[in-house]
């Protein structure tokens, strides 16, 4: 496992995480199982948000703070983790958004279920139009001064937004943010349009989440054929949309990586993966595994380099991509 300094600190990650999001996994003993070998494997960075459940489920929210807690016991120490704030967490007024309200009530339940007393990195999971930012970055320098949080970090936020959060911190002597957690994947390249030149001039890490387009460039899909049983896009809230997905550009960059993966000897997912891996300002890419065979697949990204003939014909088949997709 490459380990790489996170932007511009010196704190040290893998350059795969795991995630903690388990759209696919019901089992928490598994779950807990599956993070134990990540660990084992030389993943250390573990990346967790306090609304992230078993199953997409809404009812088990907070569910996979708790797993990882469980996985952690007498490991702590060695591993990096995260979690996020912002995400509703009940019905009540103040159960979403960044007011001081809600980041130093939900970092106190994210504590409690982590069973450990800071969280290294604690990520704003959206930008909050209804707080000032001002507020935000206050409450989170806060607990990076009492030692609750080690690192700050946004997920999903505009280039602008992070530079505007970045001048504020510095306006009030606050910490800034260090990382950047968005969508990146060969089929959303949104990252590039502006993020990119930001993260390269303030030396700031990025996280690529769903790096793998939520499954789309697993291998486990193929145009023109239904989705597996038992998959993700088989399950009827994306079954619907599964078939006018896999149209037109989208077709025709999955079947260039299951190409490029048949000449090269690799797995669509770890070809994915390593065009990914293979941009400089990509500090991690975030594997979304259920299982310890997908994350074992998805580990075979990290050991290689995609060849510049290949990577070259990866970014012709993906330049006029760009899918939101959750």
């Amino acid at each position: 496992m490459d380990y790489v300094n996170f932007g511009a600190t010196g704190m040290k990650v893998s350059r795969l995480a795991l995630g903690l999001g388990l759209r696919g996994q019901a089992d928490e003993v598994a779950a807990q199982r599956l993070v134990e070998h990540a660990l084992e494997q030389g993943i250390n960075l573990i990346d967790c948000a306090n609304i992230y459940g078993m199953m997409d489920d809404r009812a088990n929210i907070g569910r996979s703070e708790i797993v990882l807690g469980r996985a952690l016991k007498g490991k702590r120490d060695d591993v990096v983790i995260t979690s996020k704030v912002f995400g509703r967490i009940g019905l009540g007024p103040n159960d979403t958004g960044l007011s001081r309200y809600h980041i130093l009530r939900e970092v106190e339940r994210s504590l409690k279920r982590l069973d450990t007393d800071h969280i290294d990195v604690y990520l704003v999971h959206l930008f909050d139009p209804d707080t000032p930012q001002e507020e935000t970055v206050r409450a989170l320098d806060d607990l990076v001064h009492v030692g609750k949080v080690r690192y700050v970090g946004c997920c999903n936020y505009a280039a602008w937004q992070v530079c505007r959060a970045l001048w504020i911190a510095d306006k009030v002597n606050a910490m800034p943010y260090m990382c950047v957690q968005n969508p990146y994947s060969l089929l959303n390249r949104r990252l590039e349009q502006e993020m990119f030149g930001l993260v390269r001039d303030r030396g700031l890490g990025v996280m690529a989440y769903s790096p793998l387009a939520v499954g789309l460039l697993s291998g486990a899909y193929k145009p023109g054929e239904a989705p597996p049983a038992g998959s993700l896009w088989a399950t009827h809230r994306r079954k619907e949309s599964f078939g006018k997905t896999m149209e037109g550009g989208v077709a025709d960059v999955i079947k260039t990586v299951h190409d490029i993966a048949a000449e090269v000897g690799k797995t669509p997912a770890q070809v994915a993966l390593a065009w990914v891996l293979s941009h400089p300002e990509v500090t991690i890419a975030i594997s979304g595994a259920d299982t310890i065979e997908q994350l074992d697949d998805n580990l075979g990204a990290v050991d290689w380099t995609l060849p510049p003939a290949a990577r070259a014909r990866l970014d012709d088949v993906s330049a006029s991509i760009s899918m939101i997709l959750d």
